[in-house]
């Protein structure tokens, strides 16, 4: 797969995952189901979605003599495991950072912190280097970032939410770096199958959780309620997590995780057009900034690509 075409699988699961709050903000005013709940059914519905496609789908031949080593069944074990545990965490950490910080800090130091996280780690475990532009593009999407969230009203900062977004991040960071360092050993997974065990491990994982919080949606509106259910289980979640993980494969660590910085963007566009919530002056600003820095480190990765490709290409 192309760097260009990773990009692209990356903008557009970041952009599908910011209707995902939307759709939950839809649910919460009927459903009766709270975050605990919605995140097991995302992630139980996607889980069955996906083992449908994996059913009907044709798998890919191999070819001799291929870039990809194949995986033993421990190692491949292992890794679907390592990716459903920080899927799990970034997911659960983050819905107890927002009840105990509020969804503006919550946000704020869980993709904030992140693209820090990873970056730094990068560094350490795979010599990947941002450069001065790669820097420069990081601190304007973190600025953008901070902007779009915290510009437009004051917040109440708890320490105990600020450890739970780190954590949360940590698992964003974690399944990240996870997914590109197999990329790199020509080892990248079938990005169906990394979604669907990653699904079935969050969803096994969390559910005595929904349950005790309540599960079941109430009757009125069941329909309305299932609709939602089922879009928010496909687009954003089974179709943006496949695409996601073959993206990951093939783009830097680093970069991921400020494209995937979009999230909250395509979230205030829904939020206009569909909720009828208004934007402030720090929320347009904070957008401008931050699809600017994404624009700057997407052309980063890009150019980064071109001396290499230049170099296979007069080897053949």
């Amino acid at each position: 797969m192309s760097t260009r075409r990773g990009l692209a699988y990356v903008v557009f699961a970041a952009t599908a995952w910011g209707t995902a709050g939307a759709a939950a903000a839809l649910l919460y005013r009927g459903s009766g189901l709270g975050p605990f709940a919605l995140t097991f059914w995302r992630a139980a519905g996607g889980f069955l979605l996906l083992l449908a496609v994996r059913a009907v789908r044709r798998r890919p031949a191999r070819t001799r003599g291929g870039a990809r080593t194949p995986e033993t069944r421990a190692a491949a074990a292992v890794r679907v495991l390592v990716t459903g545990a920080g899927l799990t965490l970034f997911q659960a950490a983050y819905f107890c950072a927002v009840r105990a910080t509020g969804l503006a800090v919550a946000t704020v130091v869980t993709l904030g912190s992140g693209p820090v996280l990873i970056a730094l780690a990068a560094r350490a475990a795979m010599g990947e280097r941002l450069g001065r532009g790669g820097t420069f593009a990081v601190a304007g999407a973190l600025a953008g970032l901070a902007v779009l969230v915290l510009g437009d009203g004051g917040t109440t900062v708890r320490p105990a939410g600020i450890v739970l977004a780190v954590l949360s991040a940590a698992g964003y960071a974690g399944i990240t770096l996870l997914t590109r360092w197999y990329g790199q050993r020509g080892r990248a997974a079938d990005p169906l199958d990394t979604s669907l065990w990653s699904f079935g491990i969050c969803a096994l994982v969390l559910a005595p959780v929904a349950a005790g919080e309540g599960m079941w949606p109430h009757a009125a509106g069941l329909g309305r309620t299932l609709a939602l259910l089922g879009y928010l289980a496909s687009v954003p979640t089974a179709i943006a997590y496949a695409l996601y993980f073959a993206g990951a494969a093939v783009v830097r660590a680093a970069t991921v995780s400020v494209i995937a910085l979009i999230e909250p963007v395509s979230a205030a566009v829904v939020a206009v057009t569909l909720l009828g919530e208004r934007l402030g002056p720090a929320t347009v600003a904070g957008t401008i900034i931050l699809l600017a820095a994404v624009t700057a480190l997407a052309w980063e990765e890009t150019r980064g690509q071109r001396p290499r490709a230049d170099l296979e290409a007069g080897g053949r």
